[in-house]
């Protein structure tokens, strides 16, 4: 299409319909590879912009099948932590260059990898008791900054979620409902730093589709699919591109 080539297109698809399956089935925490993934062949603003919209489309796709099944009480803690981050992740992308994001990006991936890891081999918890509410504030501030320099909040998120004791669905419900809001608070910003263009709205319009057809798959997958394979995909691809936008950020 024009202003994109074959390649970036080729690249962009697979990662918007994972982008979906990851949020509408398996609590948004790895949506975020989609962001690394197509920072690999266009710059780190360029795509967050291209899927700002597309995560908020699914959004409302997802929203209608967890409809009321959240907690809201941990959700609006959360929200309200994630506005300050969201103004912080504004502040560092209108000072700093795109190497940094591209740094940053890579170090959330493996940062988010590791964590997995050392979770299930034991070596960390999850919290034994719910983290009260300032520490929810707190991890809402760290949701609303990852999210907005890498639409990666979620496992900020699911650090605070996991310790309120919630069951499978209510926690995917309350993911939802977090990151609609989250990704309308950052929508305005974004305009306002200049990350959407011409370019990134037609590139929107080709993969609105795909992006509704991830959603979909997600949320059917979301009893049918064990966990255990869908996060090992996740995390080899995870490990290779924030490995390889690390090397381009400090090359």
């Amino acid at each position: 299409m024009a202003g994109f080539d074959a390649w970036i297109f080729a690249v962009a698809v697979p990662a918007v319909v994972f982008a979906g399956i990851s949020k509408g089935g398996f609590g948004s925490g790895a949506a975020f590879a989609a962001a690394a993934i197509l920072a690999l062949v266009i710059p780190p603003g360029m795509a967050l912009g291209i899927l700002l919209p597309l995560l908020m489309l699914i959004d409302v796709a997802t929203l209608r099948p967890y409809w009321r099944r959240w907690s809201w009480p941990d959700a609006r803690v959360l929200v309200l932590g994630a506005l300050p981050g969201v103004g912080l992740g504004a502040w560092l992308y209108r000072v700093a260059e795109p190497d940094v994001f591209r740094l940053l990006i890579g170090a959330i991936t493996l940062g988010f990898v590791g964590w997995q890891a050392l979770l299930r081999l034991g070596a960390i918890r999850p919290p034994a008791r719910a983290m009260p509410a300032w520490g929810g504030g707190l991890a809402g501030v760290t949701v609303g900054f990852t999210s907005f320099v890498s639409h990666a909040g979620g496992p900020a998120a699911a650090v605070y979620l996991l310790s309120r004791g919630l069951d499978k669905t209510r926690f995917q419900a309350t993911t939802v409902l977090l990151f609609w809001l989250v990704n309308i608070a950052k929508f305005v910003p974004y305009a306002a730093l200049g990350i959407f263009s011409r370019q990134t709205l037609l590139l929107d319009l080709a993969l609105a589709p795909f992006a509704l057809l991830g959603a979909w798959l997600g949320v059917r997958a979301h009893r049918a699919v064990p966990e255990r394979v869908f996060f090992a995909i996740t995390y080899t691809l995870l490990t290779v591109t924030g490995a390889k936008l690390i090397w381009d950020g400090l090359v």
